[in-house]
């Protein structure tokens, strides 16, 4: 029986006679039919080992399979149910900030009471923003909310170390997109310390959203500390845009929000 993702992409691996392929030469394209094929064919300890969706989903370093760490790979999706995996390192580090925390001192004249309910990552983002804390940090008191939740990319065209890759119809999330005047800002939030992640989530998004403005689009990494009640922002960029690996930070800060 299969108990581990590991196991079950040892075993496409196997079936698919993938170890033989040389990703020096370029990635090994697969489709969530070959995986569903391959997985119904062996007892599983849970669905999540067969099922496509599940198997893909590698967002960080940490949840890459065995297989795809001894042979340094990752996998990307480029329309609906297919993937190339592919040679290198597809992740970015999100360093811890050393500087001293930002009190940073609400322009709400008043406390949110409903903003302490829960612990999602989506209200201290809300949070965040309506505390004008965003925008301070874009500099950019013009900032509205207008994206928000899943929808499709269109077609993308870009590199992976110089390897040509054609995306489209992939389905991303902005956790939240914030037009302004002169820019249009987008946020990949998380609610745990994070160390890395996978530039998909933030490129994929950067790119869409470079085809319905004109406007620069400029991306956020955003993480509220629930130890210390900081609030954490990173701002990437791609000093190619049409280079996935281009991804470099530009500047963080961490906030403690006081009520003025």
């Amino acid at each position: 029986m299969i108990t581990t993702k590991s196991e079950s992409w040892a075993e496409i691996f196997k079936r698919l006679d993938i170890d033989s392929h040389d990703f020096n030469k370029g990635p090994f394209e697969i489709t969530a039919n070959d995986i569903k094929e391959i997985t119904s064919t062996y007892a599983v300890a849970h669905n999540s080992y067969t099922e496509p969706r599940c198997l893909c989903k590698q967002d960080n370093r940490g949840e890459l399979p065995d297989i795809f760490k001894e042979k340094g790979l990752f996998i990307l999706p480029i329309k609906n149910g297919h993937y190339k995996i592919l040679k290198g390192d597809g992740y970015v580090d999100i360093p811890k900030i050393e500087s001293a925390p930002i009190d940073y001192y609400s322009k709400l004249d008043f406390e949110l009471d409903t903003s302490k309910v829960g612990d999602s990552e989506m209200q201290y983002l809300d949070k965040a923003y309506a505390s004008s804390m965003i925008r301070t940090f874009m500099n950019d008191p013009s900032l509205v909310l207008t994206i928000r939740g899943r929808k499709y990319t269109p077609s993308i065209d870009f590199t992976v170390n110089g390897e040509q890759i054609h995306a489209s119809s992939v389905q991303t999330e902005v956790d939240a997109g914030y037009e302004g005047k002169n820019q249009v800002v987008l946020i990949e939030a998380k609610n745990s310390q994070t160390d890395n992640t996978i530039i998909r989530q933030l490129y994929y998004p950067y790119r869409q959203w470079q085809k319905h403005t004109a406007k620069p689009v400029r991306t956020l990494f955003f993480e509220h500390d629930k130890h210390t009640d900081l609030y954490n922002i990173w701002e990437f960029e791609f000093t190619n845009p049409y280079e996935y690996t281009s991804i470099q930070l530009k500047r963080s800060a961490r906030f403690r929000i006081v009520n003025g």
